[in-house]
């Protein structure tokens, strides 16, 4: 026996059907502002004009012509080996979590034998985002790279 299908049936199907998308939207919603640690831009607008500034000030930190190899040494410290820098160089990094909860650490890092330099505190384990900022009189230098 068949039952008829009245506009009251219709109405259940749409409103269960937009019910299911709507709350698995709003979990999806959810999940993704938790993950997201922050605000890239205060002001996009502001953002964009200082971009010229940027790519100069990148481009006079190239010539200065230093690098640095960023990893974590067997111990759990940040390690930041340098060439091509001068000897009074003072190196400091921030670190910071690419997702999920945000979480920062600020370090300053002592040298070892001049070119390589250390963490007093191991980081912990994770993935992590180092900016590495290295100083010399007037001279500034700062890269970001990723630690897994």
């Amino acid at each position: 026996m068949r039952r008829e299908l009245t506009g009251r049936h219709i109405a259940l199907i749409f409103i269960s059907g937009f019910g299911i998308v709507m709350a698995v939207n709003f979990y999806m919603a959810a999940l993704a502002t938790k993950g997201f640690g922050g605000v890239v831009v205060e002001n996009s607008y502001v953002a964009s004009q200082k971009f010229n500034g940027w790519l100069e000030k990148a481009r006079e930190q190239d010539q200065l012509g230093w690098t640095a190899e960023v990893s974590r040494s067997p111990d759990g410290k940040l390690q930041v080996a340098v060439a091509d820098a001068p000897a009074d160089l003072k190196v400091s990094a921030q670190l910071r979590r690419p997702l999920g909860r945000p979480e920062a650490t600020d370090l300053v890092l002592r040298s070892l034998d001049g070119s390589t330099f250390t963490s007093d505190v191991p980081i912990p384990s994770g993935r992590w985002i180092a900016r590495v900022s290295m100083r010399s009189a007037n001279d500034r230098w700062t890269r970001e790279s990723r630690l897994d």
